[in-house]
């Protein structure tokens, strides 16, 4: 699995840590992170889905409903939340590789609120997982890597391979999450 510490250390960019992947290495990252993600929920059950962590510093400031900024995360949230970030990274990506300029986002994410079953998780991840790989045919054989956008001044160039991992780093940064919600659950259910 790819490791973002020296991305988040500011120690390295992100740019930087995608100049030494190609196209070929981004499925076998994605079957990593997504096999992960199972192995932190493989001992859950459906209660622990709908549990509610003690989490003090919950603060979603892009939260559809503000009265929804402050709740902590379910597991099923956080399993919705970031599929969703790493599809729309995928999406944008094969964009990028056809040659397609940024126009913006493209996100789509399942109503957390409707995902209250362990296996509704298991799914939604392989989904995720089916749809990411997908993404990943509509690559050109030779991709435009050179196809990039710059979202601000203190960003650098963004290309194909660089948008799809940083859908895996956004799915890295909520490993620890995830983890710390299964082990909240499951103290609460011993």
């Amino acid at each position: 699995m790819l490791d973002f510490a020296s991305v988040r250390n500011k120690q390295m960019t992100i740019a930087q840590l995608a100049s030494t992947l190609t196209p070929a290495d981004l499925p076998g990252l994605t079957d990593e992170m997504i096999d992960t993600m199972l192995g932190l929920i493989a001992g859950c059950t459906d209660a622990d889905v709908a549990f509610v962590p003690d989490d003090p510093e919950a603060h979603d400031a892009f939260a559809d409903d503000p009265s929804e900024g402050s709740l902590a995360w379910t597991l099923g949230h956080v399993i919705v939340h970031t599929t969703a970030s790493a599809e729309e990274s995928a999406a944008l990506a094969a964009e990028l590789a056809r040659g397609v300029a940024h126009h913006g986002r493209s996100r789509s994410e399942v109503p957390w609120q409707t995902v209250t079953s362990i296996e509704q998780c298991r799914e939604r991840l392989e989904e995720s997982r089916r749809m990411r790989h997908a993404s990943l045919q509509m690559w050109p054989d030779a991709p435009r890597l050179d196809n990039t956008y710059q979202p601000s001044e203190n960003i650098e160039p963004i290309n194909a391979v660089n948008r799809f991992i940083r859908g895996l780093s956004h799915d890295n940064g909520h490993l620890a999450q995830i983890a710390e919600i299964v082990r909240q659950a499951k103290a609460v259910r011993a």
